[in-house]
């Protein structure tokens, strides 16, 4: 009895060590991964602040609730059983997938831009701006756009644990999602509700409190205001960068191999680390007008085809 009281405690105590073992790997697979994401993580925290411009102070902190609701939803639904499916009996798709998220992020940012130089904004088209309907459009075009952005994030994790056998990369992608989504969205919290930290400040009776709460407040237009821009930016360094990048995956090397070239050519320009950000500027830039030039393309033909159905019907 005594000796297989003992044997039972020793496998117990051998599937607690394994099972350590292997929390141990799935936490550091999810580490690696998340920082292989963080490029992307980036730009979805600059794209996501744009959509409660415009509201009350009230209806912020909601309105990014809503959309990180959205966003895990998106990552675990949606994202996730078609990534796993995909990458195990279909690998070879989901280069494709990631090319149709690219054109979507290209037109997306394209017609940000064409909107900004007064060429397809229309006030009265709308819902009234900060009313309910405006809020829940917003809503909808910030998931929608997340959509795209975590399944950038969720794949770029994903092939770094490609090698990894099924239930890691499952719960590894899971982790990565809370993970992912806890910090984006804490972050843009913190970015939307940054005027009320200087309000709250500005009441103090420290002479310093007040200094540095006025300034936060009266910076907030312009920082937000420049998220805008930078989030218009980032649809398109992504939505270029994700194109050039899996066009190569799925075949055609040659956008990818000069944008690799171009990138070490400005590296080696200056030595150290002026070099390397000499060479990621060059590289954001050119994914940019790439993602600029397709994304002008798509608009066009999105805005001609409706038009020229127009006329015709007219006729």
């Amino acid at each position: 009895m005594a000796t297989g009281l003992v044997a039972l405690l020793d496998d117990i105590a051998t599937l607690t060590r394994a099972a350590a073992a292997s929390l141990d790997d799935i936490g550091a697979a999810a580490g690696k991964a998340s920082v292989k994401a963080a490029g992307v993580v980036v730009d979805d925290t600059a794209v996501t602040p744009r959509y409660v411009d415009g509201f009350t102070p009230d209806r912020e902190l909601p309105i990014v609730r809503k959309i990180a609701i959205g966003s895990i939803r998106n990552k675990l639904l949606i994202i996730l059983p078609v990534a796993m499916l995909l990458s195990q009996f279909l690998p070879g798709a989901l280069p494709y997938l990631l090319i149709a998220g690219g054109l979507f992020l290209s037109y997306e940012g394209a017609e940000k831009v064409w909107e900004a130089i007064g060429g397809g904004h229309h006030e009265d088209a709308g819902p009234k701006q900060g009313g309910p309907e405006f809020e829940k459009t917003m809503v909808r075009g910030a998931i929608r756009t997340d959509l795209i952005l975590s399944a950038e994030i969720m794949v770029i994790s994903l092939s770094s644990v490609e090698d990894e056998p099924f239930w890691t990369r499952l719960i590894v992608l899971i982790v990565v999602a809370f993970l992912i989504t806890a910090l984006v969205y804490g972050v843009v919290a913190l970015i939307v509700k940054m005027d009320d930290v200087g309000l709250a400040l500005a009441r103090r009776e420290s002479r310093i409190s007040q200094s540095v709460g006025r300034g936060l407040v009266n910076a907030m237009p312009k920082i937000m205001a420049t998220l805008t821009v930078v989030g218009i930016a980032a649809m398109l360094w992504v939505g270029g960068h994700i194109l050039i990048v899996n066009v190569g995956e799925a075949g055609f090397h040659w956008p990818a191999d000069q944008l690799h070239h171009l990138e070490h050519w400005f590296g080696e320009l200056v030595h150290g680390g002026f070099g390397s950000v000499l060479s990621w500027t060059a590289g954001t830039v050119v994914s940019a007008l790439v993602g600029l030039a397709v994304g002008a393309i798509l608009v066009t033909l999105m805005h001609l085809i409706p038009k020229r159905t127009k006329d015709a019907g007219a006729h």
